[in-house]
Formats: C-alpha cells, structure tokens, sequence
C-alpha cells in the first residue's frame, strides 16, 4: 500500500470499488479500510454478528482520540449486485476512470462517500496530530444494502455495552438529487408494509350464486384506503403515502371464480404516525368499508424503519455552512426519499446525511465525478476542522 498521504480520494475510491463486496460479502473492503485506519492510528475492531435464516456480517469500528466531542462518520461498504455485467461500458469492480467520471458498483452508494470521509480524516490527522480536541471514530457496516439485521443495529448495540457513546453522526449516504450541495437528509420516514387478504368461496363462473368471488371486495377495501390522504404533511415532512404494490388472485383458469384475492401495499409515513398508530387507521378504515359483506386478513408486516427527525440546530448549521462555503450552494434540509442505517444511529446519538450525488446509484454504469470526490472530501475536511475548534 502506498504511503498515506499518497491515498487521495480517488484512490481510495478505486481500491473500494476493485472488492467486490455485493451483499453479505465482505470482499475485502472492510479489510483495506482496517488497514488504512489502523496505519493512521485508530483502534480496530471487526465484530461479525449472526441471526438465524440470515448471513453473518462483518462489520467494522475503530476510533482514535481522547475524551470529547465524538463525531461518529458513518456507512456501509456492502453493495447491490452489478446485473448483468456486459452491459456496464466500465467493469462493475474495475474502477476505471474515464471523461471525468469514476465507473464502479458503489462508485456513489456509498464506496465514494466513505473514501471522502477516509481522505478528509487522513489529511485532518496529518495536519492535527492524534491531540486533536476530540475523538474520531467510524462506524462502517456491511448489511445496509441486504436484511440490516447484522450490521448497524447491531454494531450500535455492541458498541453501547462497551462503553462506546457520540455526540454526533455524520452518514455519507448520497443525498443530492442533481449537484453537490442540493440536500442534507435531517431525518427520514417510515416505512410499513401490509397485505392484504380478501376470502371468498371458490366456484364456477356460470354459478355465481354458489361462490363468492373475492375479487370486488379487494377493490372496494383498497379503494378504502387510499379514498382519503392519511394526513397533510408536517413542518418537516411531506404527506405519508399508501402505495399498493401487488394485486394477484393466482387464477389460470378463466371460468373458476378464486377463493381468494391478495393485495401487498406499503406507506412511506411522516412524523404524524408511529407503525402502531399507522396500523390501527389501516385497520380502522378496512373493518368501515368491509362492514358485515366483505371477509378480509390483514398481515401488518414488523418494521424497524419508524420515521424521525433531527432537528436543526448548530451541528446542522456546521455541516451546511461547510457545504456552502465549498459548493457555493445552501442545502436544503430534506426528510425525502427511503430508509436509510440513520433509523438505527438516531437512537445513539443526532444523525444527519450527507454525500454524493445519487442519480446512479444501483443503475448500470453507477459513476461518480472525480472532482464531486474532491469537493466532498473537502466538505468533510472542513467539517472536521470546524466541530474540534469549536
């Protein structure tokens, strides 16, 4: 590995992309960014957690420093897979750079974001020392992009019974919709799942009076719930919505009237609801529209995905004014788009997101601009040297 002040955000970026890390798979990436961090003076760690019927996770924390402020940097080194491989014009895991723009799975979900937060450290550190008014630390998991069962929840809690305790978080998901600078995510909404079972009584099509056809009465309880908004929105949010998603009887036959019909929707919910308020208004409005005609199951689906809000304060403040001062953009505060490892770190300690642009993440050809690394890098370093002056 080459000397540390030669690992430059491209760099970095490019060795991360090269391990082929699609979930649950390690592929090296946790253990380059071990290396580096541990060259540079922070204390490692590698927890793997387990659960049955789901895939162990390595994760990874290290931390350098003494006392406080923590600022915790965060985010996940898995990725989604690469599809189907011939069609990217770049090797998924090559890394190779061409016009500008730096080609690879995990390029801006999140291997970019993470070789930023590598590169700002780094040059913080070289220029600080190891005194530097604080603590450091990185949280990086590999189970974001997969079940989320054995990465960040866990790693948190393991982290809380060993003492471990942040001020702050700074996640590197890629929050911006079209520039650097656009957006910081200041919370996120929730997310709950239902489906939705009409019964009826199977029978031939020409005897509809010896059967009970499941179908009108999965269309009136779904026009239910979606005849009326849940709500308006809140100061932070947008208005929750209900979104159906599959409708299926699993009928061939076109003279045989189903015993049943199946309906799964999911809500992206603001603060307004927890999944148990939520859950209860679901069901409020399916028992009204089913009355004594309609004989309906609902399976309301665990969630660990509630919604949450950071609110704006001088940490807020910090992040945007760096963002400005190096983008020449104030970012909007945004609780838009879906869930994110932010669910879990809220609980340890505020959480806000910050990284690259978006616009081609999980997509062929997933790139990031190389100057948008060295802009981001910069962000961060400023980040850093403003939250240990202060």
């Amino acid at each position: 590995m080459p000397p540390l002040s030669d690992l430059t955000p491209l760099a970095l970026a490019q060795a991360l992309i090269r391990c082929p890390s699609v979930t649950p798979e390690e592929g090296g990436a946790l253990s380059f960014l071990a290396e580096v961090l541990a060259r540079a003076g922070f204390r490692i760690e590698r927890p793997v957690f387990s659960q049955d019927g789901t895939p162990d996770i390595e994760n990874l924390y290290a931390r350098i420093g003494g006392g406080g402020p923590v600022l915790l940097l965060a985010g996940h080194t898995d990725v989604v897979p690469p599809g189907e491989v011939g069609a990217w014009t770049h090797g998924p895991f090559s890394g190779e750079v061409a016009g500008g723009f730096l080609y690879g799975r995990g390029a801006v979900d999140m291997k970019g974001g993470i070789a930023c937060m590598l590169a700002a450290t780094l040059a913080f550190l070289d220029r600080k020392g190891p005194d530097f008014g604080g603590s450091l630390a990185f949280l990086i998991t590999g189970d974001e992009e997969g079940p989320a069962i054995n990465g960040t929840v866990k790693l948190l809690d393991w982290a809380k019974r060993r003492g471990e305790r942040f001020d702050h978080c700074l996640l590197g998901e890629p929050t911006n919709p079209d520039a650097l600078g656009d957006m910081i995510k200041i919370g996120r909404r929730g997310s709950l799942t239902g489906r939705l079972t009409v019964h009826g009584r199977q029978g031939h099509v020409a005897y509809p009076h010896r059967a009970e056809n499941p179908i009108p009465g999965l269309l009136r309880l779904a026009s239910a719930l979606i005849a009326e908004p849940l709500d308006g929105g809140t100061a932070h949010f947008d208005a929750s919505n209900l979104e159906f998603t599959t409708i299926d009887v699993g009928n061939p036959a076109t003279n045989v009237i189903p015993a049943s019909a199946k309906a799964v929707f999911n809500v992206r919910f603001n603060d307004d609801w927890t999944a148990e308020t939520l859950g209860a208004e679901i069901r409020r409005r399916l028992e009204a529209a089913a009355g004594n005609a309609v004989r309906f199951s609902l399976d309301l689906q665990p969630s660990n995905s509630p919604a949450f809000l950071t609110r704006p304060d001088a940490f807020v403040d910090l992040v945007a004014d760096a963002i400005e001062a190096e983008t020449g953009r104030r970012p909007v505060l945004s609780t838009t788009g879906g869930t994110s490892d932010a669910r879990f770190i809220k609980d340890a300690c505020p959480v806000i997101e910050f990284g690259l642009v978006g616009q081609t993440m999980h997509e062929t050809d997933e790139r990031v601009a190389v100057t948008d690394l060295e802009r981001l890098t910069a962000i961060y370093g400023r980040v850093l040297e403003t939250y240990f002056s202060t």
